[in-house]
């Protein structure tokens, strides 16, 4: 970006939409366009409100964070020997959790497009691209980074796989019941869309009694088919919210387009703060342990 661009800072309180406020910026420097926000545009600006879907943000409560590392406690699962010695664990299996300290921090989470070159003269339209296509791409980054990326649920040591031999319904129903075990509440899981129209939905009353027990389900790629993660989201993590975004033309990361052209990449900070990974379940087919 050159050094003379004046670069705007925007609250949620703006009345125009992300792609809005990028658009007019490229009108005014088309080379060096870019937006920056005082809040994360994942959570403040949602273009798919009117056909809702959970994201897997969604289910955690927020911490407002800094760009340094955090320290919080946890609890970790204690080996045979410690729950042996200590006094109705088989009761009570959460009384001999470890406890201790870990720290975290966030990351940044990019998504690109890039610019048909018929927007540019297209203000209108280059908005509407850029609220509809890019900010979609980077809840789709934001489920990746916080299911399978550093720092993200499935690369934490200490979440458990829970194999299944029967079904995949009876995986998630078991483990649920093993997080209600250690005295906390299944409050999510995460699937695979396959899963979910193949053995969810239209399967008798399984739906209506998950929604009956205020059980959240966030559908994304980011779990492979035939697996899931079930836990007490609300309770057992809490998201890391930098608070700050930014739209921006820029140079992608080589293999991120198969040909080259101007592209738009939308950024955002985030991390998980993971304080009871003994209140989550990965759930896997058997022998894929």
């Amino acid at each position: 970006m050159s050094s003379t661009a004046t670069v705007e800072t925007f609250t949620a309180s703006e009345t125009l939409s992300p792609g809005q406020l990028f658009a007019r910026a490229y009108a005014a420097d088309p080379a060096a366009a870019e937006v920056r926000f005082d809040y994360t545009v994942t959570d403040a600006f949602q273009p798919t409100k009117e056909r809702p879907r959970v994201t897997v943000r969604n289910l955690f409560r927020k911490r407002p964070v800094g760009t340094e590392p955090v320290r919080f406690w946890c609890e970790a699962r204690p080996d045979a020997a410690e729950a042996k010695a200590v006094h109705e664990s088989d009761l009570r299996r959460e009384a001999a959790f470890r406890f201790g300290m870990a720290a975290a921090q966030v990351h940044p989470i990019r998504a690109w497009v890039q610019l048909p070159e018929e927007l540019a003269d297209d203000p209108e339209a280059m908005a509407v691209f850029i609220d509809y296509r890019l900010l979609v791409r980077l809840a789709t980054a934001e489920n990746q980074a916080l299911t399978i990326g550093e720092g993200g649920l499935l690369r934490h040591p200490e979440i458990a796989k829970l194999p299944y031999t029967d079904s995949y319904v009876t995986g998630l129903l078991d483990a649920c019941d093993e997080i209600e075990q250690t005295g906390a509440t299944p409050h999510a899981m995460i699937v695979n869309p396959r899963d979910y129209y193949a053995h969810l939905l239209g399967k008798g009353s399984l739906l209506t009694d998950l929604t009956r027990n205020a059980v959240q389900i966030s559908r994304t790629r980011m779990v492979p088919p035939g697996t899931a993660v079930v836990g007490d989201f609300a309770m057992a993590a809490r998201l890391l919210d930098g608070g700050r975004s930014a739209i921006r033309m820029g140079q992608p990361p080589a293999g991120t387009f198969a040909t080259d052209g101007p592209a738009v990449c939308a950024e955002i900070h985030e991390g998980l703060a993971i304080h009871l990974p003994t209140h989550f379940y990965h759930v896997v087919p058997a022998g894929a342990e």
